[in-house]
């Protein structure tokens, strides 16, 4: 019989590991607006419906309208000099917390951070979205009634190194134009 020491995937890594929190999270969260329940690129509900595996809401036209009409401010889309400042507040916010930033790219309607931190991803994308209006504000580019966040975010928990590569690369490079990483 295998002791579990000797088992270990491609890379070394024991496959049995007890880790706590995975090597990463693959965050993204979206501006005020921009994907409503209802559209054609699917939703998930929310409590408790945002589960692994189980069926997101098919586009809804009337759903859709519904939410058009429920929104209490104009979808928010970044300027490209909104976009530099939010890149700033995503690095800044990691480097100050000493959370591992392996990729990031701001895009005019949503944001994606790999990030590597040993606490719930939630507390991450919260924190996230919190640095970047409040540096957004100082910079003068928003007013303070101005709704910029979706609420929630997006969480995939990264376990393995060859998901932390694939989501470093989905995240640079697979958004429709090349983004430099600084």
């Amino acid at each position: 019989m295998v002791s579990k020491r000797e088992m270990t995937d491609e890379y070394g890594f024991e496959v049995f590991e007890e880790n706590t929190f995975p090597l990463a999270y693959l965050l993204t969260f979206r501006t005020y607006g921009t994907w409503l329940h209802g559209d054609q690129r699917k939703s998930v509900k929310r409590d408790g419906w945002n589960i692994y595996g189980t069926p997101r809401i098919d586009p809804n036209e009337r759903l859709e309208k519904w939410m058009l009409d429920e929104m209490k401010h104009e979808p928010f889309i970044f300027t490209d000099v909104m976009r530099k400042v939010v890149d700033e507040a995503v690095r800044d916010l990691c480097h100050r917390r000493g959370f591992g930033l392996n990729a990031a790219n701001i895009r005019t309607n949503h944001a994606h951070a790999v990030v590597s931190a040993a606490q719930k991803p939630e507390r991450i994308i919260d924190a996230l979205k919190a640095n970047a209006t409040k540096m957004l504000r100082e910079a003068g580019l928003v007013d303070r009634e101005t709704r910029i966040w979706s609420r929630g975010g997006s969480k995939r928990y990264l376990w393995k190194p060859r998901h932390v590569q694939a989501a470093i690369e989905y995240t640079l490079y697979g958004q429709g134009d090349f983004m430099m990483p600084e």
